[in-house]
């Protein structure tokens, strides 16, 4: 992607909204590569708040005649990052068990249920699956860089970056890994097992604001083995 779309390419914002607003173009360019441009047209959505879930709840029936809709939640996403900054949330979902049954209990009341019950009624296929997973970090890895280094705290990219082999990979070479070569010195680490990175600065601190917190990019089954489902309608009921 950072070869062949350099335009399109976003790699240095934390800013969600902004690092990801090229999807649908990704998404376009895909389909092209491989020959399955929809002939009756494409939607994409990405929604980020319950207005705009509920605007796309009112909406869906008038998606019937296009031949692909991509519809992107991230409300799980906002969740998980936001649990390691609440309180509230912490106490809610103190473990894995606990957050998968929040996230049952929001998903039963959620516009996205609600979407899923009207395409149950159309004549369509619905594919569900996730662009990650994530993993509960337990364990805290020291990493040593300069302050342009990225923010994500299962793997990070800059210059002279350095940590425990034991805990994460390091990668002199970012080619040899199909990563973006882009600048002189760039090297990256990606965490293993549960670890997460912390700087050697108020280490202590912020290896107990992050323990116990969702995160994903590293390397573990829990981030890199992804569900998908395809749902089609059982027809009408008698």
């Amino acid at each position: 992607m950072w070869k062949k779309h350099p335009d399109l390419w976003q790699e240095t914002t934390d800013d969600e909204r902004t690092r990801n607003r090229f999807e649908r173009q990704f998404l376009d360019l895909q389909l092209a590569r491989l020959g399955a441009t929809p002939a009756k047209g494409l939607k994409y959505l990405k929604i980020y708040d319950v207005d705009e879930a509920h605007a796309t709840r009112r909406q869906i029936n008038s998606f019937a005649g296009l031949s692909l809709v991509a519809m992107v939640f991230n409300f799980i996403d906002i969740l998980a990052h936001g649990r390691s900054e609440s309180e509230i949330l912490q106490e809610l979902a103190p473990d894995e068990a606990a957050f998968r049954s929040v996230m049952k209990a929001w998903f039963t009341h959620s516009p996205l249920y609600e979407i899923l019950q009207a395409l149950a009624t159309q004549d369509c296929v619905t594919v569900v699956t996730t662009d990650h997973g994530a993993v509960l970090g337990r364990r805290a890895a020291l990493v040593h860089g300069n302050r342009d280094t990225s923010s994500n705290l299962r793997y990070k990219y800059g210059v002279n970056l350095n940590t425990d082999t034991k805990q994460a990979i390091i990668v002199r070479k970012p080619m040899d890994y199909l990563l973006p070569d882009d600048g002189v010195n760039k090297n990256y680490v990606i965490a293993r097992e549960d670890y997460y990175f912390v700087y050697p600065t108020r280490f202590h601190e912020y290896e107990r604001q992050f323990r116990g917190s969702f995160q994903h990019g590293g390397v573990s089954l829990e981030e890199m083995v992804l569900p998908i489902a395809t749902l089609r309608p059982k027809g009408p009921r008698s």
